[in-house]
């Protein structure tokens, strides 16, 4: 049997990236990066590649739509055209309007700031979990993407490994135990031992490439 450990480093080694870090989203405790980040999880909750709504999210920012008061402004048909630039075409419609939606619940609800949102759940991930699907566009999955993403500028969070990720660990004949895949992952961050098994439980070819590199 392959060590875990041994196993838990090739992954990282060769795909322990982020999605927020593969949408060029230089995550901080700041407004904007938060924002970007909940977008991200919104195009991600959708049956569609992970490339695709990650080109997307890339797409939104450079068409200006980096915060919640542009995307409202941009209006529903600049919205469809960004999703498009970015690939998102079978459900752009829609996504147009829910991140329109979106942005207009985080400008009222928390005037702008998700900073606001974390400070309403009182340190309480479950809560916060709770809150998150109040976005149009994000349910239970889309809650945990953006939960195992902004776990590394909002601690309270951690370690967050969802069903989705232990799905990876499964894949992968690593144990499915939180804790134990944590130790065997030594001094990886969360997130990025989340996404690396994201990556994993997605993709077939990225767990036979790691069992072939911890062999």
């Amino acid at each position: 049997m392959t060590d875990p450990r041994r196993v838990v480093r090739e992954l990282v080694r060769a795909h322990g990236r982020t999605y927020a870090e593969e949408a060029g989203i230089r995550l901080r405790d700041t407004p904007q990066p938060l924002y970007r980040l909940l977008v991200l999880a919104v195009l991600l909750s959708a049956r569609i590649r992970a490339s695709v709504a990650v080109a997307t999210a890339r797409a939104l920012h450079e068409a200006g739509m980096r915060d919640p008061r542009r995307m409202a402004q941009a209006g529903r048909q600049r919205r469809v055209n960004a999703l498009g630039e970015g690939g998102y075409r079978r459900y752009d419609e829609r996504t147009a309007t829910l991140l329109g939606d979106g942005a207009d619940l985080v400008t009222h609800r928390w005037g702008g700031d998700l900073r606001r949102l974390r400070q309403e759940a009182h340190g309480d991930s479950g809560e916060l979990r709770r809150l998150l699907q109040e976005v149009p566009g994000l349910g239970p999955a889309g809650a945990d993407i953006f939960l195992r993403e902004v776990q590394r500028v909002w601690p309270e969070v951690g370690p967050h490994l969802d069903d989705k990720a232990l799905s990876g660990a499964r894949r992968l004949g690593l144990p499915t135990d939180p804790d134990q895949l944590l130790e065997a992952a030594g001094d990886t961050e969360p997130a990025v031992l989340a996404a690396a098994l994201v990556r994993a439980a997605l993709a077939k070819e990225v767990a036979e490439d790691t069992l072939r590199r911890a062999a």
